[in-house]
């Protein structure tokens, strides 16, 4: 027996802001509870792992420890100019500029990075 990925929980403080970010990121459907949270759904032709987004009313305060590696089925770059539109900033985590990827935090300041490739064995 083994676990897998179903559910990637991020806190935020202004729910309605990261709902419209990660949705129109990630492709995905919006679902929003009577509880102060929402969670976002994958289109029913690109399974992975919901998005439950949290209410908190603490704001972020450190670089995160766990982080999204987003993959688009095009240009990267155009990815990351896509993203950089919706809301999102260029991330120094402490790259070189070397790396196969690109470091981005999202309206709150939670990083994620967007990979040249899909990971490879």
């Amino acid at each position: 027996m083994t676990a897998h990925v179903a559910q990637y929980t991020l806190d935020v403080t202004d729910l309605e802001l990261m709902a419209s970010f990660w949705s129109r990121a990630l492709g995905y459907q919006i679902r929003q509870g009577d509880d102060g949270s929402a969670k976002l759904w994958p289109p029913p032709d690109r399974p992975g792992p919901t998005v439950w987004l949290q209410g908190s009313g603490t704001p972020k305060r450190e670089k995160n420890r766990l982080h999204l590696d987003l993959v688009s089925d095009g240009d990267p770059r155009d990815e990351v100019r896509r993203l950089l539109a919706l809301g999102a900033r260029p991330a120094d985590v402490g790259q070189s500029g070397e790396e196969g990827f690109v470091v981005l935090a999202d309206p709150e300041g939670n990083e994620f990075c967007v990979l040249d490739h899909a990971p490879r064995r």
